[in-house]
């Protein structure tokens, strides 16, 4: 079992820069691939960006490759997401999630765990 918290979002302006952090309890968290979604308004939930437990290969959405960037630090047990050049089509709600293997890695349904979100809004 996982536990996922995450925290760090908030207002920023376009072209400004926010960082989210996302906490998980449990001894196995290592052997997790870690994934960052977001669900705009009127919106279905998509994927950002992803990473493997090794942390050897990290995934993008192309709408925010080149911008944004995700890390984990296994010994603390975080995930983060560092979000510069913000824009304003970046405003949603912001979710981690937690899985095994990494097959599909960009779909959804194939995470395990959830943490409750955390609101990010892009001012123009």
């Amino acid at each position: 079992q996982v536990q996922l918290v995450e925290s760090g979002g908030g207002l920023a302006q376009a072209g400004g820069s926010l960082r989210l952090s996302c906490a998980a309890s449990g001894r196995t968290f290592r052997s997790y691939t870690m994934g960052w979604f977001r669900q705009a308004p009127g919106k279905e939930r998509e994927f950002v960006a992803a990473i493997t437990w090794s942390a050897g290969s990290t995934h993008y959405a192309d709408s925010v490759k080149g911008r944004f960037t995700i890390s984990r630090d296994n010994a603390k047990n975080t995930v983060n997401l560092q979000m510069n050049s913000l824009k304003p089509e970046d405003t949603a709600v912001y979710y981690c999630a937690a899985r095994v293997g990494v097959t599909t890695i960009r779909n959804e349904y194939g995470y395990d765990y959830w943490g409750q979100g955390t609101q990010v809004t892009v001012s123009s």
